[in-house]
């Protein structure tokens, strides 16, 4: 652990475990307040892919914040064996643990999304694809706002606008990425169609025993709203579900179009589609 980050900060309980390090509460004499300090062991990259994304995490949360409803970086430190990035701390509560208890109804769906797409618009608009939008990567702090984190898949989208790396979660990587192919950064945008699915309905829309058959579904790209789960939610909420989760990335809305949809606009209120 860098000797610098000792001098600076007080390392508390962990809060948190990943494949590649620990997250523990830390404090700061200097500003008299908690944080969350994110200690990689480089050790443990030994794939250039990973190695590559958790070197860039840290340039990505530096450069997004600081923004409302992303987590806040305060302080990087680096040596020879360990990457550590202070964070803000967060309640140990995210989107996931939220839908697990019952299904969202809309008007806190829309909140969730709005919140969450204005996240993905300002990622975008600064050229950083997240890879990786799923409900276990979507804090809510003590009020109830949003703060996406998690930035180790995040890659740049370049000049170009486009990336390439089968990386994210089965269940919300959109096809094009599956296939193989380069994307574009509207690949976050049909990960966030698939949270909002699962807010509203409690269950993912692709899915299947193994990985490779959730692939398989997500590819079929068959998006169904089954009348017993769907009876009770809007035309305009299944409407800019259609237009998030479309396996046609040209036709997919952009973060900044799905924020401009009717039913964000009307905060998931019955809303007219004309």
């Amino acid at each position: 652990m860098p000797k610098s980050l000792k001098s600076s900060y007080q390392l508390y309980e962990e809060i948190g475990r990943g494949r590649f390090g620990t997250i523990s509460r830390c404090f700061s004499p200097s500003s008299n307040d908690f944080y969350a300090c994110k200690v990689i062991d480089k050790s443990l990259l030994t794939d250039s892919l990973d190695r590559d994304c958790l070197q860039n995490e840290a340039k990505f949360m530096t450069l997004l914040s600081p923004h409302p409803n992303i987590v806040q970086v305060f302080d990087v430190f680096e040596d020879d064996e360990s990457l550590s990035i202070v964070m803000e701390l967060c309640e140990p509560v995210t989107l996931y643990d939220a839908i697990v208890q019952n299904p969202v109804c809309e008007a806190r769906a829309a909140a969730y999304m709005k919140q969450l797409l204005t996240a993905i618009a300002h990622c975008h608009r600064n050229g950083v694809v997240h890879r990786d939008v799923k409900p276990e990567n979507v804090f809510l702090d003590s009020r109830n706002r949003v703060k996406l984190g998690d930035f180790g898949s995040a890659d740049w989208s370049g000049e170009e606008r486009s990336t390439s790396g089968i990386v994210g979660t089965p269940y919300y990587v959109a096809p094009e990425v599956v296939m193989g192919r380069e994307y574009d950064e509207k690949v976050d945008v049909w990960s966030a169609g698939v949270v909002l699915y699962t807010m509203l309905a409690g269950i993912p829309p692709f899915y299947g025993e193994t990985a490779a058959e959730v692939f398989e579904a997500v590819l079929r790209g068959n998006l169904r709203f089954p009348t017993r789960i769907f009876r009770s939610v809007s035309p305009a909420a299944k409407d800019l579900l259609r237009k998030m989760i479309c396996r046609d990335a040209s036709r997919r809305l952009s973060a900044e179009q799905a924020l401009r949809h009717p039913w964000i606009l009307n905060g998931g209120e019955t809303a007219s589609m004309d």
